[in-house]
């Protein structure tokens, strides 16, 4: 097997493409051959060194993937040899074989797409426990989704049509905002051209017909989040996702107290272990709604596994809409 090994957190440049010797699955333990892998903002923060969750070096980068199972370790019954299955592990993705814990992999139907299923479990589970669980969206309400047309944002514009809502897509550039309206946003906002901070305020407002948004979905943080709190309508609720700007910002919590409204943190992979009977029924929920073409992740492009530096380049760069996937042969 190879895989991408990272030997430092030191940046994209550290990583090192390595072959090694492929191992044989523990108790509890399955042996993926991966077909596919997505890439998702914490696989960029994880080799810089800036995540929250820390592996200890060397480790395999990668946390989503897709493939079949080629070994199972004592123990494992409900997973078979020839099997499809989809995984969130947090490392290992970013190569072509992998060890698995059975209990992160989700079995998948006959025929589901393996570049769809590589990109889904992340971004849609994040969107539905933000936006259904945390956030407690109702039909006829509106959610404002800033970084709309990235993995996560592409996501939640789909589970809040889903739930009957009204999307407010924002996103930094008029080609991004396209993409947001035909994933299913029913308005957009350019916030590129809505500088200072006062100006987007008021196109937020303006796009709900001054009322302002029932939920905000904010994975992105920056100089977006204070602009975006104070457009919110009363008794809103403020979804903290992550900090794709990079600075977290300071909000004035005079803001929520004025409109009554709430600042919820979102923090899906916490939740997954904590609550995991809720979680798996969640995931089955969401394969059905693939399998019944309800909802569908937005794939930017596939690149070879090899590339893995160069995918994780344009997303730095911002230049990724929806999600970037990497592939193995066959």
């Amino acid at each position: 097997m190879h895989a991408w090994i990272c030997d430092h957190p030191t940046g994209i440049d550290a990583l090192r493409w390595q072959e090694q010797p492929t191992p044989q699955p523990q108790a509890g333990q399955v042996l993926i051959e991966i077909r596919a892998a997505s890439l998702n903002f914490p696989d960029l923060l994880i080799v810089q060194n800036k995540y929250q969750i820390k592996p200890t070096p060397p480790f395999v980068p990668g946390a989503e993937y897709a493939g079949i199972v080629r070994a199972v370790g004592a123990g494992v019954t409900h997973l078979q040899v020839g099997q499809a299955v989809a995984c969130l592990s947090g490392t290992g993705g970013f190569a072509t074989h992998t060890l698995a814990p059975a209990a992160l992999c989700l079995p998948l139907p006959p025929g589901f797409d393996l570049v769809d299923a590589a990109a889904f479990m992340m971004t849609y589970a994040t969107s539905y426990h933000a936006l259904l669980d945390r956030g407690a969206l109702q039909a006829g309400e509106t959610v404002l989704v800033l970084g709309a047309a990235g993995g996560v944002g592409t996501a939640a514009i789909q589970i809040a049509r889903q739930a009957g809502a009204t999307v407010i897509a924002a996103a930094s550039s008029a080609e991004k905002c396209a993409l947001c309206q035909q994933v299913g946003a029913h308005q957009t906002i350019n916030y590129s051209v809505h500088r200072p901070e006062g100006s987007l305020r008021e196109a937020i407002k303006a796009a709900c017909g001054g009322r302002g948004p029932d939920v905000i979905y904010d994975p992105v943080g920056g100089d977006l989040a204070e602009p975006a709190l104070r457009s919110i309508a009363w008794r809103g609720r403020y979804l903290v996702i992550g900090f794709a700007a990079g600075p977290i910002p300071s909000l004035p919590l005079n803001l929520p107290l004025l409109k009554g409204a709430s600042v919820v943190g979102v923090f899906w992979g916490e939740y997954a272990k904590r609550e995991p009977q809720a979680n798996a029924a969640m995931l089955q929920t969401l394969v059905q709604w693939m399998a019944q073409g309800q909802i569908k992740p937005v794939i930017d492009r596939t690149l070879p596994m090899r590339e893995l530096p160069q995918a994780l380049r344009l997303m730095g760069q911002r230049q990724v809409k929806g999600k970037l996937v990497l592939l193995n042969p066959d």
